[in-house]
């Protein structure tokens, strides 16, 4: 089991940027993958990219694409959301995340089942 703590959200101009953080509790985190999503207001939470355990591998949603980096740091056991070039569009609640099953490689989002309590991006135009 793993405990998740997002942090580094805020109000920020188009055009910006932002770096999320996801600190992870427990000796097993270097082997979970990893995901981050997000939840904009009356829509679903959906996918943004996702991490192997190792790093070696990414997936990114297309929306962001080419701005977003998603890395980690095992031996700090943290995840982070490197965030550029940030549009309106971007405005949501953003939450990372950890499968059910550590090494199963997932972008659904059913099938995550440790969650951070979300932070809040806002990209103002």
């Amino acid at each position: 089991q793993v405990q998740l703590a997002e942090s580094g959200g805020g109000l920020v101009q188009a055009g910006g940027s932002l770096r999320l953080s996801c600190a992870a509790s427990g000796r097993t985190f270097s082997v979970y993958v990893m995901g981050w999503f997000r939840q904009a207001p009356g829509k679903e939470r959906d996918i943004v990219a996702t991490i192997t355990s190792s790093g070696s591998g990414t997936y990114y949603a297309d929306s962001v694409k080419g701005r977003f980096t998603i890395s980690r740091d095992n031996a700090k056991n943290t995840v982070y959301l490197q965030m550029n070039s940030l549009k309106p569009e971007d405005t949501a609640v953003y939450y990372c995340a950890a499968p059910r099953d550590p090494y199963y490689y997932t972008r659904t989002r059913n099938e995550y089942a440790y969650w951070g309590q979300g932070t809040q991006v806002t990209v103002s135009s």
